[in-house]
């Protein structure tokens, strides 16, 4: 292995053939598609490696000297049973290349290689690999980071939230989880999951509002060879490899009409099709759906189908924002704190007393996702165990007086909380928009949403910049 310290995030592929030309190419295909490669010219030297941990995927030449490709596939198993293994063989002995298919082989390519194919191929197990290895992350970081419960929270409304899970995880229902941008429901889906029959099998996220909708069906549904131009070889979709595990949609009300439709056919007949294919193929995949939008008043609208809508809401969980469980600021706060120190090697620090206050008091209208984020800052640029005010950022330390009460947000003053907190939301937002010159980018970074949910919430206001007045003639 180069001495030369790797991007953990970069997939570290293994060539083990004992032809010095067949390897330097693979090496050079691979490395100009952003692999880290290593290779070796036999099965014991392949082994060797093998036991570091460090690969994601092997390329294994069947032909070796000494142990035999299918020898050293087997022994690769007994090391790392989840380790994908790609063969190469020549067409000669594509019945031995088979039988290490059925022995746990991921797949296999033949020389000559298709360099299209090959990439393809390798792409496939990586990723499929990354997936693995991110669940079994998620499984330790939940424990570890919420216990029993996996959600830090003591508040009427969190406590109510977590009976529920523990009450749905068990069944196959689908559920819609309802809740503002950055208040954890992606967290809340997580905890079904793990708490469910299901818990080692993969939890698939797809964040549906960040997907362009024209490679939304082939990344769920996979697709074909030859089912569009760059469709070299066949890809399974997201909806396969969390068979017999969750797939968890967040911005469920984003995805196109063509997509509801198929996800409709997935809930009825757990069935589907993959892009360009005729196969019908069966999968048993829990869905759970999460929006910040309404999904009642988009079925209204005419922009949701509405019997994709009943079908997704069996089981409707709202996760509250966290203005309305303030006692549990401090909870979190704390965890925060705890786990931010750690991460950066930091001695125990905590929020002073007029800071955790200001903490307590700010409206969070990014939810528990900016409260991480002004918390970590604070860790970071800390000079002592204890986080005054300073280390905050100014719009929650600035005086808030001005939206104290109705009458300063020209609302009458018996209105219903739900009006004020829309008008405080709708000051807030565009103060913002205004602070960054209309840079919605820039105001979204600052709020720590999505881009997406920022742009529903100023559609939803009414919101639009102000022309400036040309000056009249003289």
């Amino acid at each position: 292995m180069s001495s030369k310290a790797r991007d953990a995030a970069t997939p570290r592929v293994l060539v083990v053939d004992d032809e010095a030309e067949i390897r330097d190419s693979l090496e050079l295909l691979l490395k100009s598609e952003g692999f880290d490669v290593d290779a070796v010219p036999d099965g014991e030297g392949g082994l060797a490696k093998v036991e570091s941990g460090l690969y994601d995927l092997i390329l294994l030449d069947l032909m070796l000297p000494g142990r035999s490709g299918l020898e050293v596939q087997k022994a690769i198993r007994t090391i790392d049973p989840r380790l994908p293994v790609v063969i190469i063989t020549a067409m000669a002995v594509i019945e031995t290349a088979v039988e290490a298919i059925r022995d746990g082989a991921y797949d296999y390519v033949t020389k000559p290689w298709n360099n299209d194919k090959l990439i393809a191929t390798v792409k496939n197990a990586t990723r499929q690999r990354k997936l693995h290895s991110e669940n079994v992350q998620l499984r330790r970081a939940l424990k570890e980071r919420f216990g029993d419960s996996n959600i830090v929270g003591k508040s009427e409304g969190m406590l109510r939230l977590l009976d529920l899970v523990g009450q749905v995880a068990a069944s196959r229902s689908t559920v819609l989880i309802q809740g503002e941008s950055g208040t954890g429901k992606e967290l809340i889906a997580k905890a079904i999951h793990l708490k469910s029959p299901r818990s080692a099998q993969p939890f698939v996220p797809v964040n549906s509002g960040s997907l362009p909708l024209d490679l939304l069906d082939s990344i769920l549904f996979g697709h074909v060879k030859g089912a569009f131009t760059s469709a070299v070889a066949s890809t399974k979709g997201l909806f396969e490899v969390a068979d017999q595990g969750t797939i968890f949609f967040d911005e469920i009300g984003t995805i196109g009409a063509a997509t509801q439709a198929k996800l409709l056919r997935v809930i009825q007949e757990r069935e589907f099709m993959r892009l360009g294919g005729t196969r019908t193929v069966k999968v048993d995949t829990r869905i759970i759906a999460a929006t910040n939008a309404d999904l009642k008043t988009l079925v209204d609208e005419g922009a949701f189908r509405e019997d994709l809508f009943y079908r997704l809401n069996v089981i409707n969980l709202d996760v509250p924002p966290l203005r309305e469980r303030r006692e549990d600021i401090p909870l979190l706060v704390e965890h925060f704190t705890r786990q931010y120190c750690r991460e950066n090697g930091r001695g125990p620090s905590a929020f002073g007393p007029e800071a955790m206050k200001l903490l307590v008091d700010y409206p969070w209208p990014g939810n528990v996702r900016e409260l991480e984020n002004a918390v970590e800052r604070a860790v970071v640029l800390a000079d002592s165990d204890v986080i005054g005010r300073d280390l905050l950022p100014a719009h929650i330390t600035r005086p808030a007086a001005r939206f104290a009460s109705p009458r300063s947000l020209d609302l009458d003053p018996s209105s219903s909380l739900s009006d004020i907190v829309d008008a405080f939301e709708r000051r807030v937002i565009l103060e913002r928009l205004e602070q960054t010159g209309w840079s919605q980018t820039d105001a979204a970074e600052s709020f720590h949403i999505p881009l997406s949910t920022l742009n529903q919430k100023i559609k939803r206001h009414g919101l639009a910049r102000r022309k400036k007045r040309e000056k009249s003639p003289a």
